[in-house]
């Protein structure tokens, strides 16, 4: 799939997103999408890696895997922290060919060009990670009950 994602990973995903908890056990998983644990398995490890969902054990000592906003935004933010650190692989490869080379001219402005994509990406998770948290802030105080006991 052109976003590195098998289709089962994106399976795995979807289901989790679609319910209304926004948890599953693999157990859950693999009844609600009829495959097998090991390919539960080896699409959560992926998603983990990736910080698209995260492990939580419940009461009864079992894996729980979550999706949540927060998990999208920490994955924007690892993806420019990647990126961050192609930026100074680049510049090092500058200082050993020598600025005047064409070459180093190349890594230079991949170094730029990342950079900017990596600042760019930060700031609109940022941005987006605020306007979100404000309207699901506005939508909490939308349903708080209003009067003379409740302001």
């Amino acid at each position: 799939m052109a976003s590195g994602m098998t289709k089962m990973t994106a399976r795995v995903l979807t289901c989790l997103f679609i319910t209304d908890a926004g948890n599953l056990t693999a157990s859950q998983l693999a009844q609600h999408l009829q495959v097998s644990p090991a390919s539960i398995s080896k699409a959560i490890t992926f998603l983990e890696s990736q910080s698209l969902v995260r492990r939580e054990r419940d009461e009864r000592r079992r894996d729980r895997y979550v999706v949540d906003d927060e998990l999208f935004y920490q994955a924007t933010i690892a993806s420019a922290r990647a990126n961050d650190q192609l930026v100074e692989t680049a510049r090092q490869g500058v200082a050993v060919l020598g600025r005047d080379t064409p070459a180093a001219t190349r890594l230079e402005n991949i170094a730029r060009f990342l950079d900017f994509i990596s600042e760019s990406i930060t700031r609109a998770a940022e941005q987006a990670r605020e306007v979100l948290h404000s309207r699901a802030e506005a939508t909490s105080n939308d349903t708080a009950p209003s009067g003379p006991d409740h302001g």
